[in-house]
């Protein structure tokens, strides 16, 4: 894959408190509220689906329990008008997620119309996380298009890096949920449908091995469009109490197809190396960590169309003959 002893922390778990609408408008839509504190910040959901909220607030604090990692999720589904956050606004170092905003802000540059050689380092920048492509196409646009995509898109809480590290622009889970909407949404003032529809052909696209976390659990019969990122900040030393050698993962997906318009992220960090331990280990636990939440939420989402449910309905069959 391209480059971009655990402390478990005592958590108080405090009951989901399901909040009543007031009413309103005799047509307005009726949506009910949920929030449950976690580790001091709320886990909170809206939904259009009744007990659907605090069944996602009960769920992800379940699958959130006895986890080192720092984590931030952000949530929509447009079919049940859900939503969902967690430390949604917390910045993180973006590693490989920042890639779909360099490919939109050279869509927003030159629309569809790139050369052989610009489509070339697309692909290897999305579908392979190639970090040598990124820059090229990086250099190739200059920090000014990129940051003329970010304003375009109201990404005004995503700072790219002073000295150009691409991997180190700093994003948050709203942020990143709100590019997926934009990605998937109707809205034409950004990018065309043409132009989205090229990012989102990418990312269902992404290598085998590139497309953990966020799609775990999804409906199997969904269409899954994916962007990972992973770093690990520094190898040696303490520079801080939450930069010792640990790994920032993250995971981003639309889920689509079907019945299906839904994004998810989850971005982590403090997924640390354990002393004596492969490099690998933080960067997994980071990985199992965001399927634990992404399997609860898509669960709770589409319960009869995932995978683990799908499984235990089947009828047994006897084998006797």
């Amino acid at each position: 894959m391209a480059a971009f002893g655990v402390v478990v922390l005592a958590i108080a778990v405090n009951p989901v408190i399901p909040v009543v609408p007031k009413a309103g408008l005799r047509h307005a839509p009726r949506t009910e509220h949920a929030t449950q504190r976690f580790e001091g910040r709320p886990v909170e959901c809206t939904s259009g689906k009744p007990r659907l909220a605090q069944s996602l607030v009960r769920h992800m604090v379940n699958s959130l329990e006895r986890r080192s990692s720092r984590v931030s999720i952000a949530l929509y589904d447009r079919t049940s008008r859900t939503s969902c956050t967690y430390r949604a606004d917390v910045h993180y170092d973006s590693a490989s997620t920042v890639k779909p905003i360099v490919l939109g802000a050279l869509l927003l540059a030159k629309g569809t119309d790139l050369s052989r050689k610009e489509r070339s380092l697309a692909r290897e920048m999305i579908v392979n996380s190639d970090n040598d492509a990124t820059y090229a196409l990086w250099d190739l646009l200059g920090r000014a298009r990129i940051q003329d995509f970010l304003d375009e898109a109201g990404l005004e809480d995503t700072d790219l890096n002073d000295a150009g590290f691409m991997g180190l622009t700093q994003i948050t889970a709203r942020e990143q949920v709100k590019l997926l909407q934009l990605l998937t949404g109707e809205d034409e003032s950004v990018l065309s449908s043409r132009e989205r529809a090229y990012v989102l052909r990418l990312m269902r696209e992404v290598q085998d091995d590139q497309r953990w976390g966020t799609p775990a659990g999804a409906p199997s019969d969904a269409v899954v469009q994916v962007k990972n990122g992973w770093l690990q900040r520094s190898e040696d030393g303490v520079r801080s109490s939450w930069d010792r050698g640990d790994w920032k993962v993250h995971s981003m997906s639309a889920i689509t197809g079907s019945s299906y318009d839904y994004g998810l992220v989850i971005l982590t960090e403090n997924n640390r190396v354990p002393e004596g331990a492969s490099p690998e280990v933080g960067c997994d636990y980071g990985m199992e960590t965001i399927e634990r939440v992404a399997k609860a939420i898509h669960r709770d989402l589409h319960p009869a169309e995932t995978p683990e449910v799908r499984r235990a309905s089947r009828p047994l069959v006897s084998t006797a003959r």
